[in-house]
């Protein structure tokens, strides 16, 4: 019955999406995309349970056995990024309610979300199959509609910016996709298991070295690792506010999924120890980790400046990855949860100042917290989330990354670490400021204590949203023991423990 459930994860969207796309009507559109969410969900979490003591649950489609088929082999690494891709679009979509016919063209309602549907179809179906090549085609899916959903937004810097990233993100798929056909022309497979155990048939070839270098870049410019994040910036902060939380939390998190699965699965880990990799994640993480923070610090828009916290968060979990231990691989792993709690809740918290004062320009929100107290006390407790205060998400990834280092003796890594939480207590201060401390008026509109003018208040649906990850941020960060048990059991099947 589980191995049914697999490929319903891609099957729900990719027939929903088109009938999607036939209506204009928001509320009935919306309503097909919120239930593929939860329904999504839920399958997901079924799947979770059933593989996170270390099952595998394999389909293969239409019959045809692997490597000659198509096979969709689950196990607690893509079962839990799965769950947390379908988690954050079930709180995309209770905010969308209302933010999105105030930020998009509603007759093309139903093109959004049949768009919003597509990219939760990619990022599933990178999660699920074991087949490399289908990986690209399933990345390729989500990037095309991130691109659309992007450009849908009523800013002509949304058009820019989503071409920016089509650009580079075509330049990293066919990089991706070269490295894949010279890896084919080495081992005659796609499949990811078939590959990995004949890998020692082949792998003094040429091709595979090559194969490896073209399949990283391109990885790691869909990830945004530091120096290849320049499409991110715009890509999150001009993008419609639905549009950037769902993938500034799922995004480039599946990126690094694909990238653990190249790393860790495709290739043996003696095989690029050898070629410095670990060295070089090491110092990119840990660059991008500064970097990242200092350019946060230096945002004057609140969309940008968490757009540049995620450079910095993405430098911490390859950082993790470098370290090449259980507990900093549990720690990357656990980060891809973590992270994704709150940049979502923060980038929720930044869709409602859209939606009420249409800007999210720090000098146009003075003292604008003060009329929305409940708002601002969740962006400000998802804040210290970020920074990594004890009781919170953040902190949880912090300890153990810290941990990992200090166990190697990598003193510049802790040096990058604390760092870059001093940067994230100046970026999160300038927010907490604006809001709150730096008061300019004090505005009510036709009693409304809150808004601007012709602005109406924050509606429940995204209240809930907010909430919900405000009081995610909280339980996970005191109640540790479901994620870390996940991210641990992934970091030792990687490592083959």
């Amino acid at each position: 019955m589980t191995e049914q459930l697999t490929i319903l994860l891609v099957v729900i969207p990719l027939l929903s999406a088109p009938i999607t796309a036939i209506f204009k009507n928001h509320l009935l559109t919306w309503a097909i995309t919120l239930s593929v969410s939860i329904v999504c969900f839920a399958i997901s979490g079924v799947i979770l349970a059933e593989v996170i003591d270390g099952k595998h649950v394999i389909y293969e489609l239409g019959g045809w056995r692997p490597p000659w088929g198509i096979e969709y082999k689950i196990d607690s690494l893509n079962a839990f990024i799965a769950l947390i891709v379908s988690g954050i679009a079930v709180v995309s979509g209770i905010f969308s309610f209302r933010s999105a016919p105030s930020e998009i063209d509603t007759t093309q309602s139903g093109l959004f979300y049949a768009a919003f549907q597509l990219c939760l179809l990619g990022l599933l179906g990178i999660a699920l199959t074991g087949d490399i090549f289908n990986l690209f085609v399933f990345l390729e899916i989500s990037s095309l509609s991130s691109y659309a959903l992007i450009s849908m937004g009523r800013k002509r810097q949304a058009l820019t910016a989503s071409f920016a990233y089509l650009i580079l993100g075509t330049i990293g798929a066919t990089f991706f996709l070269i490295g894949v056909g010279f890896l084919y022309a080495a081992s005659g497979s796609l499949n990811i298991a078939d590959i990995a155990e004949r890998f020692s048939s082949f792998e003094d070839m040429q091709l595979v070295v090559t194969a490896f270098i073209f399949i990283l870049l391109g990885i790691a410019l869909k990830a945004a690792i530091f120096p290849l994040h320049s499409w991110l910036p715009n890509a999150y902060g001009f993008a419609p506010s639905t549009v950037s939380i769902f993938l500034s939390a799922t995004a480039t998190k599946v990126s690094i999924y694909v990238l653990l699965r190249v790393l860790f699965d495709l290739y043996p880990i003696a095989y690029w120890q050898e070629l410095l990799i670990p060295q070089l994640l090491l110092v990119l993480g840990c660059v991008g980790v500064i970097y990242g923070s200092v350019r946060a610090w230096q945002q004057v828009e609140i969309k940008r400046l968490l757009a540049f916290s995620s450079v910095a968060q993405i430098g911490y979990i390859v950082i993790g990855i470098a370290l090449l231990t259980e507990t900093g691989l549990t720690a990357a792993v656990l980060h891809l949860f973590n992270h994704a709690i709150i940049k979502a809740t923060l980038f929720i918290g930044a869709g409602i100042l859209v939606y009420r004062a249409n800007s999210t320009k720090l000098s146009d929100l003075r003292g604008f917290g003060a009329s929305m107290p409940w708002t601002f006390f969740a962006m400000a407790f998802a804040g210290l989330s970020l920074i990594g205060v004890p009781g919170t998400v953040g902190f949880v990834t912090k300890w153990y990354l810290l941990e990992a280092a200090i166990q190697q003796s990598k003193w510049i890594v802790v040096g990058a670490i604390v760092i870059g939480s001093v940067f994230a207590i100046a970026y999160v201060w300038k927010i907490v400021e604006a809001l709150y401390f730096n008061s300019k008026r004090k505005i009510h509109i036709q009693h409304v204590k809150s808004g601007d003018i012709n602005i109406p208040s924050a509606s429940k649906s995204m209240g809930l949203a907010l909430w919900l990850g405000a009081i995610a941020c909280l339980y996970f960060g005191l109640f540790t023991n479901i994620p870390f048990n996940a991210a641990n059991a992934v970091a030792k099947a990687l490592l083959g423990m």
